[in-house]
C-alpha cells in the first residue's frame, strides 16, 4: 500500500455551485477530473489529517467508483476515519444527520439530486461543513480558488475496501466504519413525530402511496413507512435504488412523476401521496384529486408543526427562498414569529439555523426542512404531513381549504426553459434589468407595478451580502414575477420564471391555477419577451 503523488493541472470550470460540483458523468470520469476536485476540497478547507469524514450518495451511475478514489484520497492525505453509508449509500438529509451526531468535521455526498442518472447523465460532488450543511459561499470560494491553482493530488495505491458490510475496517492509516444508512435517520423521525398516532392512521384504513422514483430514500420510506409505521406491503413504489433511477428523471414534480399524479386524480386514489428526488432531499406532497404545491406545502407545515412533539414548543420562525411565494410569510405574520426571505440555495438556511432564528425553511423546487439537520430533507416532509392529517382526522384537500380560508391563497406556478442558449439568457435579463426604473406605475393585465429590483441578500447572523440573486417584479395587489437562471442543470442555462398572484376572496380560492395565473403569465412575456430571447413557445417543464 502505497502514497501516490500524481502530477496534474488546473482543469476549466470546476466551479462548485449551490450544491456542489455537477457534470455529466462521463466528464467526471475523464482523466484527473474528480481527482483534481477532491484534491481541491481538501486544499480549499485546510487540509483533512487527522479529521473524521462522513461518505455517501445517492447511488448513482459512478458513485461505487468515485467512493473507492475519495476513501484512497483521504487516506493518502491523513484522515483519521470516514464513516461511509453501506454500498456508498447515503441519502443528503441522512449524510446531514451522521455529520451533527458523529461531530465529524465534514462530509463528501456523491450526487446531482434530482438531475436524472447514468453514463450518459448527471454526476454531482459536494462538501458539507461541520454543521451538516452544504458549504457556505466563503469554503466554495476557497475550493474553487484551489481547483485553479492545483499541481499535484494524493492517492493511495491500495485495493477496493469492501462497503457491503456494517463493521470496522481500514484502509493504511485510516479507520473506515461502514454503516447501515437508515438507522439513524430513522432514530431521528421516532423522536421529532408521534409514530404511534401515525400507526393508528394507518390502523384505520388510511391508505398512502410513496414514489421512491429508483432513487436512495426507498430503503428509508420502506423500514419507516411500511416496518415501523404498518403501512402496508407495496405502499412505497420504485423502491430499490438504481444507478439510472430506472431510466427515469429522479425530480418529484406533476411532469417526472405523473403517474403518480395521474393515480391521485383517479377514482383508485389513496388518501395521501408522496414522491422524493435522488438523493431524497426534495419532495412532492398529494392527496386525494388535489396536487400540493411545494410553497403551499411550507406555509401548512409552518401552521400546524406544533402538532408534531418535535416542534410542540412552536417554531422560533420560518425562512423561505426568494422565489418561494409568499404563502409562509401570512402564516408568520398571524403567528407572530420572523420570516426571513435568503437567495435560492439551502446553504443560505444554515446561519439562520445555526443561530436559532429560525425552525423551518423550504423553497418553492420541493425542498422543505427543519432544525433537525441542516439539508431539505423529503421523507421528514412526508412524515410531518401524516403526523398533522393524524392528528386532526381531515383530508389533504381539506387541510388546504381550511388554511386558504384562514390566510387566502398564493396561487403559483413555476414555468422552466431547459438547456437554453446561455448567451441568449442572459441577454434576456440584462433587457429586463434595463427596464426596471421605468417600470413602476405602469400597468398591464396582471395590475400595476409598484417594485422592480434584483434581489441581494444581507445575511442577518454574519453579514455577508450576497448580490445578484433574481430579478423581481411587484405588483400592488400581491402578484409577483421572479426570474433567474438556475445552477443545478449540467447543459447550456435553465431560465427559471416564478408566477405569482394573491387571493383572499372566498369564492375564489379553488380556480384552477393556470387560470388564476394567467393575467400574470400574459404579463411576464409582455414584460421580458421569453418566446423571443429563448426560441420557446412554451415551457419545458411547469411545476
Amino acid at each position: 500500500m502505497e502514497k501516490i503523488t500524481v502530477q496534474t493541472a488546473p482543469i476549466e470550470g470546476q466551479k462548485p455551485g449551490t450544491s456542489g460540483l455537477r457534470k455529466k458523468t462521463r466528464i467526471f470520469m475523464g482523466e484527473h477530473y474528480l481527482e483534481n476536485f477532491v484534491q481541491s476540497i481538501w486544499n480549499g478547507i485546510g487540509g483533512v489529517a487527522g479529521k473524521t469524514l462522513v461518505l455517501g450518495g445517492d447511488g448513482r451511475y459512478f458513485s461505487d467508483r468515485a467512493a473507492q478514489v475519495i476513501l484512497r484520497m483521504a487516506a493518502a492525505s491523513g484522515a483519521k476515519r470516514v464513516i461511509v453509508g453501506q454500498n456508498a449509500l447515503l441519502s443528503t438529509p441522512a449524510a446531514s444527520n451522521l455529520i451533527r451526531t458523529r461531530g465529524t468535521d465534514g462530509g463528501v455526498i456523491m450526487s446531482a439530486s434530482h438531475n436524472p442518472g447514468g453514463i450518459d447523465e448527471d454526476f454531482g460532488v459536494k462538501f458539507n461543513t461541520a454543521n451538516g450543511g452544504p458549504a457556505p459561499e466563503e469554503v466554495t470560494n476557497r475550493i474553487f480558488k484551489a481547483t485553479e491553482e492545483i499541481g499535484e493530488y494524493h492517492i493511495l495505491s491500495a485495493h477496493d475496501v469492501d462497503l457491503s458490510s456494517v463493521g470496522m475496517t481500514s484502509l493504511g492509516d485510516m479507520e473506515i466504519e461502514v454503516v447501515d444508512p437508515v438507522t439513524d435517520y430513522a432514530a431521528l423521525m421516532e423522536e421529532l413525530f408521534d409514530f404511534e398516532k401515525i400507526r393508528t392512521l394507518f390502523k384505520g384504513g388510511f391508505t398512502l402511496r410513496f414514489d421512491a422514483m429508483h432513487a436512495v430514500t426507498g430503503p428509508y420510506a420502506t423500514e419507516i413507512l411500511e416496518n415501523r409505521l404498518g403501512a402496508p406491503a407495496g405502499s412505497v413504489l420504485n423502491g430499490t435504488p438504481s444507478p439510472d433511477f430506472g431510466g427515469g428523471h429522479p425530480d418529484p414534480n406533476p411532469i417526472w412523476a405523473k403517474p403518480l399524479v395521474d393515480l391521485v386524480m383517479s377514482d383508485d386514489a389513496p388518501d395521501f401521496a408522496a414522491a422524493s428526488d435522488g438523493d431524497g432531499d426534495r419532495n412532492m406532497i398529494l392527496g386525494r384529486g388535489i396536487y400540493v404545491t411545494p410553497s403551499d406545502s411550507l406555509a401548512v407545515l409552518a401552521a400546524n408543526a406544533h402538532l408534531a412533539p418535535g416542534y410542540a414548543g412552536g417554531l422560533k420562525g420560518v425562512a423561505r427562498s426568494m422565489p418561494t411565494s409568499r404563502a409562509a410569510d401570512r402564516v408568520a405574520e398571524k403567528m407572530g414569529i420572523a420570516c426571513y426571505e435568503t437567495p435560492t440555495g439551502w446553504k443560505f438556511f444554515g446561519n439562520l439555523l445555526d443561530a436559532g432564528r429560525a425552525t423551518l425553511c423550504g423553497e418553492e423546487s420541493a425542498g422543505t426542512g427543519s432544525d433537525h439537520v441542516r439539508e431539505k430533507d423529503g421523507l421528514w416532509a412526508v412524515l410531518l404531513w401524516l403526523n398533522i392529517l393524524a392528528e386532526t382526522g381531515k383530508s389533504v384537500k381539506e387541510t388546504l381549504s381550511d388554511h386558504w380560508a384562514t390566510y387566502g391563497r398564493n396561487y403559483y406556478s413555476r414555468h422552466d426553459y431547459e438547456a437554453v442558449d446561455a448567451a441568449r439568457a442572459n441577454e434576456m435579463l440584462d433587457a429586463l434589468r434595463a427596464k426596471f426604473a421605468d417600470l413602476p406605475g405602469q400597468t398591464f393585465s396582471a395590475g400595476t407595478v409598484a417594485e422592480a429590483d434584483e434581489f441581494a441578500y444581507d445575511d442577518p447572523v454574519d453579514g455577508s451580502r450576497s448580490e445578484g440573486q433574481g430579478l423581481r417584479i411587484g405588483f400592488e395587489n400581491g402578484s409577483r414575477i421572479v426570474m433567474r437562471l438556475s445552477g443545478t442543470g449540467t447543459v447550456g442555462a435553465t431560465l427559471r420564471v416564478y408566477l405569482e398572484a394573491y387571493e383572499d376572496d372566498p369564492a375564489k380560492l379553488h380556480e384552477d391555477a393556470e387560470a388564476a395565473l394567467s393575467d400574470i403569465i400574459a404579463t411576464a412575456e409582455e414584460i421580458a419577451r421569453i418566446k423571443h430571447y429563448t426560441g420557446r413557445e412554451v415551457p419545458d417543464v411547469k411545476t
